[in-house]
């Protein structure tokens, strides 16, 4: 499976492993404009405390632990026939 195609539930349950007594559930959703992205923030409950994980959607689709690389400034040059 293509990381583009893993869902934001698939990658949930991979790292949080949520279970009916201890429930994932998201605290903060932030979405940055079209073009930059979305953030959530999942969290649950653990024998240890609270643990909370931070996940970015990238322009593939995909969603990682970290953030997408920002747009830099590009030029180009072309030549013209003469």
């Amino acid at each position: 499976m293509y990381a583009a195609e893993k869902s934001l539930r698939w990658i949930v349950d991979k790292w949080l492993a949520p279970t009916p007594a201890m429930p994932a559930r998201v605290t903060r959703l932030c979405r940055a404009g079209s073009r930059r992205g979305c953030v959530v923030c999942v969290e649950t409950t653990r024998p240890g405390g609270v643990l909370s994980i931070v996940f970015f959607r990238h322009d593939d689709g995909s969603w990682n632990v970290f953030p997408p690389v920002a747009e830099r400034p590009a030029m180009n040059g072309y030549r013209r026939a003469a």
